[in-house]
């Protein structure tokens, strides 16, 4: 009977190399992730197995009977015997570069989709390949992988902290089975090719679910394939995790928390707006409160709201979502995007009768949004009356804290105020970008009688700017400057996101 060791003082874990060498040849790590344990070291002639609890006991002995060696059993956290055997499958997983030599010849692809990454037990190439896209991408933060044909080759690029970087350069001759593989884990038509697709994958990696979001055209030299990343559990942002500064943040509270009214986010797409609206709905989720959206996807679930897909070819459109919602007796609406009039209509209807209406829309800056809805066919007055304000927004790239270097100013920017600056380096923290994570700037437009008596009058946006300025409006420059004087980004990084103000 072998020896059972509880959780108390026991020695730290070896090294996964260490441990790969305890494993006897042929075995798949999927055997020990099943089974919750992995082998820890041999001592006094005896192998040590780390395990969750004792339940794993025959599998351990199992584990010393083909190596030799009898069993004693060390009780140790999930999260290290995890932490331990996702090393194990980094070294053990084929690099993309050496899955792709493999691919050639491959016809059939039928029941390939086999959506745990992390799993080493497949044997197709094509499967390794696109497994290993997946994991390597997540594992370096990206949020979308791009599969783009060329005449003599597919490049793979990943966006991450919103820049897209070349990753891997692949023969012609692997773009069939590559998008194929892609198309069938999606629930895509593989057969057709001369028509756009959407699909979903959901795939794990050890804990981590992660929903992918597929999106496929054709191009002059094949199908090109987009997909952005959905990390379940670490997607949902709260307003403290946005990273406003003080004033900011009170000023956002303050909008947030009007009974009723309009607030409109803009910024390209790609700049956060979906993750802001997300972090204020989280906020505002109370028992006492009837918060429905209308989002086309739905990306997060989240807690006490009710959320509605957009689906156009069963009639679920935004007009016809908003129409029908607004006989739920909601408090608060969010609406994913204000497309066309007779949306922007009912929401604004919305936010006069009560209701407090969360949406977004595509304009540079936060004075161009109240403007953009009266080029959509709203009334002057309307708009007036129903917005509380507008917020722009861009994401500029965060400074790796681990090698940012201090650099003089630039003149131009000098000249307005900065006195001090940082520029990026790269390191291995960063993956030698010199930059991690995205720092949010937010330009807010709070609307008072003054601002809404000047529009109404027809004033332009220099004016309306002028107005704000009288409160403390700053604009999304000004705001950028003071995240280069702290050091949070750079000042080709704010230029490249706000532009010269």
């Amino acid at each position: 009977m072998p020896e059972l060791k509880e959780k108390t003082s026991l020695p730290p874990l070896p090294e996964a190399k260490e441990v790969s060498t305890l494993l006897p040849e042929g075995m798949g790590l999927d055997v020990l992730r099943n089974a919750r344990i992995v082998p820890l070291r041999i001592q006094d002639g005896e192998l040590i197995v780390g395990a969750v609890n004792f339940d794993s006991l025959s599998k351990a002995q199992m584990l010393g009977t083909a190596l030799g060696y009898p069993v004693d059993l060390e009780i140790r956290d999930e999260k290290e015997i995890n932490d331990l055997l996702r090393t194990l499958y980094d070294l053990r997983s084929v690099a993309a570069e050496e899955a792709a030599k493999n691919i050639e010849g491959i016809d059939d692809l039928d029941d390939l989709s086999r959506e745990d990454i992390l799993s080493d037990s497949v044997d197709v190439p094509v499967i390794r390949l696109v497994n290993g896209l997946f994991a390597e991408a997540l594992r370096m933060r990206a949020t979308d992988i791009h599969v783009e044909p060329y005449e003599d080759e597919v490049l793979i690029r990943f966006r991450i902290d919103g820049v897209l970087q070349d990753r891997l350069r692949l023969p012609r001759s692997n773009q069939a089975p590559l998008i194929s593989r892609i198309k069938v884990m999606s629930r895509m038509d593989i057969a057709e090719h001369m028509a756009p697709q959407d699909g979903r994958i959901g795939i794990t990696l050890g804990e981590r679910a992660v929903d992918v979001r597929v999106g496929l055209v054709p191009t002059q030299y094949g199908e090109r394939i987009a997909m952005r990343l959905l990390d379940k559990g670490h997607g949902l942002l709260t307003l403290e995790d946005l990273g406003m500064e003080k004033r900011e943040r009170s000023i956002m509270d303050d909008l947030i928390h009007r009974p009723h009214g309009m607030i409109l986010f803009t910024g390209p797409t790609g700049s956060g707006k979906s993750t802001s609206l997300y972090a204020i709905l989280q906020a505002l989720a109370r028992p006492e409160v009837n918060i429905i959206t209308v989002e086309d996807p739905v990306e997060y679930s989240l807690p006490g709201v009710s959320q509605i897909q957009v689906n156009e070819k069963a009639g679920v459109t935004f007009a016809a979502a908003l129409r029908s919602i607004l006989r739920q007796d909601p408090d608060i609406v969010m609406i994913g995007e204000m497309r066309d009039f007779e949306t922007a209509h009912i929401g604004v209807q919305a936010s006069l009768t009560g209701h407090l209406v969360l949406s977004t829309l595509h304009t540079n800056d936060s004075i161009s949004a109240i403007i953009r809805l009266v080029d959509m066919g709203i009334e002057p007055y309307l708009a007036a009356s129903c917005m509380v304000g507008t917020v722009a927004q861009r994401l500029a790239r965060r400074l790796c804290p681990h090698c940012r270097q201090e650099i003089t100013p630039p003149a131009m920017m000098a000249k307005q105020g900065l006195t001090r600056a940082f520029a990026p380096v790269g390191c291995e923290q960063c993956h030698n970008t010199g930059y991690r994570g995205r720092v949010g700037l937010y330009e807010q437009f709070v609307i008072n009688e003054a601002i809404q008596e000047a529009f109404v009058g027809g004033a332009p946006a220099s004016k309306l700017r002028e107005i704000a300025r009288e409160s403390g409006f700053k604009t999304l420059w000004e705001i950028g400057l003071s995240a280069v004087q702290s050091g949070l980004t750079s000042p080709d990084e704010l230029a490249r996101v706000a532009g010269e103000d």
